[in-house]
């Protein structure tokens, strides 16, 4: 279904947040678009919500299926304040959140959907779940100048790393709470703003009244922030991103500097959840 404005989805489309898990896909640009939709259909979203510019054509698959909501995502604010007027539409809703070109992958995610693994998080007494953004990028820049192939997609096998996060008032670290770091971001931090170094996000969790979103990926409730619960390991997921390797390559002061992004870290991408598990990306926690 097509809408005007946010402001007449919030009015009229209250049939797409009746039941969750609802997913909210932010298009930047034109760049797989329907790649991004067609693989949050098939982890079993019960609504896809694209905010996205009128200019932008989707194939009549994708486009029959979605919520379109014209939007410009043309500050980050803008993004985050969308958020959190949905969010304050449909408390008690699973939701998530990315944008284009990033694929949400959760353990076992190849037979299982989204679905059953929220019902079981939030059997654990967990209202979100931490998610790692981890980068793609295309193997030969000369060949995908802008860093994006998916049949040719690789990603740094070590490298990541977390630091403690601070309480900015007392100074002491929070409780269960990190920042992660790695990828591109990490490699290449000398073009990416410090506030955008970051590779955690809170991209899953169950709105409720009074909920906000911060631009940093957090949340106002510190417990939506944290990494698991006091008493065990808790699920945690990844979202595999050319987000940053489009930013750094169509960006005019690092698009020179940067001849490939492969290292000797570098390996193919797999499109599989058992590689990330593997690799210590996303943790299964108690869910076998």
């Amino acid at each position: 279904m097509e809408y005007a404005s946010l402001d007449h989805f919030l009015r009229t489309g209250t049939e797409a947040l009746a039941q969750g898990p609802v997913a909210m896909i932010f298009v930047e640009d034109d760049v797989e678009l329907a790649t991004t939709m067609r693989h949050h259909f098939q982890c079993g979203f019960n609504s896809v919500l694209a905010f996205m510019p009128d200019a932008f054509p989707l194939p009549a698959d994708v486009e029959n299926r979605i919520h379109r909501i014209p939007f410009d995502c043309g500050t980050p604010q803008m993004v985050f304040d969308a958020i959190n007027r949905v969010i304050e539409a449909a408390p008690g809703i699973w939701m998530y959140y990315c944008y284009n070109a990033e694929y949400l992958f959760y353990p076992f995610c190849e037979t299982r959907s989204v679905g059953e693994m929220l019902t079981f998080h939030g059997e654990e007494r967990r209202d979100a779940m931490l998610t790692y953004v981890i980068d793609l990028y295309a193997d030969d820049l000369s060949a995908f100048p802008i860093g994006v192939s998916l049949d040719r997609a690789f990603l740094d096998r070590s490298g990541y790393y977390a630091q403690a996060r601070k309480d900015p008032e007392t100074g002491y670290p929070r409780e269960r709470q990190l920042d992660f770091f790695g990828g591109i971001r990490w490699r290449h931090e000398e073009h990416i703003p410090k506030d955008s170094r970051k590779i955690d996000r809170i991209s899953l969790f169950k709105a409720k009244a009074g909920l906000k979103i911060l631009p940093n990926h957090t949340f106002e409730d510190q417990e939506y922030n944290t990494y698991a619960c006091p008493w065990h390991h808790n699920l945690t997921a990844a979202i595999c991103s050319f987000r940053t390797a489009k930013a750094l390559k169509r960006n005019p002061g690092s698009t020179f500097e940067i001849q490939s992004f492969r290292w000797h870290n570098s390996t193919p991408f797999e499109w599989h959840s058992r590689q990330l598990l593997d690799l210590g990306l996303m943790e299964p926690g108690q869910w076998f």
